[in-house]
């Protein structure tokens, strides 16, 4: 069985390392990889804090105790509304195993700690964007579907 735990700093690469084994999965072309460093100094610096508003949690490889699957979220602030008048959100992001170690269990138990981490924050909703094959995942974990449509602007 993997061990799962809470990434460090140390882990940035190989956290970087599965983000782009997801993007890959994504049909997204990385012709390049020159965001690559920078991601990775960014993970780095952002990990660092115990207390910081970033966790992401991982599974090791069980023979040599590298990463086969992480997940990653944030603590957003946001104005408060009636069905959250804190503000707080937490936003499940970068989840991603390598191949040869799917169907494992290994996601689930990175996602389950990642949620346990929002609750210990005092979160009560958590939001993501699923691929139509994680949905399944999610949705066992209590996860719906939400009409809020996404849209994004490039600068």
């Amino acid at each position: 069985m993997s061990r799962i735990r809470r990434a460090t700093p140390a882990d940035a690469e190989e956290l970087i390392r599965l983000r782009k084994v997801m993007l890959d999965s994504y049909g997204s072309p990385d012709p390049d990889g020159r965001w690559i460093p920078v991601a990775i100094a960014d993970l780095r610096s952002r990990l660092a804090p115990v207390d910081a508003d970033l966790a992401a949690f991982v599974a090791e490889r069980a023979e040599s105790g590298a990463l086969a699957a992480c997940a990653v979220g944030s603590v957003e602030r946001r104005l408060g509304s009636p069905g959250n008048p804190g503000g707080a959100n937490g936003h499940l992001f970068s989840v991603a195993t390598d191949p040869d170690m799917r169907r494992r269990g290994l996601s689930r138990g990175c996602v389950e700690a990642l949620l346990d981490w929002f609750r210990e924050r005092g979160l009560t909703r958590v939001e993501l964007r699923a691929s139509k094959e994680a949905e399944p995942l999610y949705a066992s974990l209590g996860f719906v579907r939400t009409p809020d449509p996404a849209m994004r602007l490039t600068l």
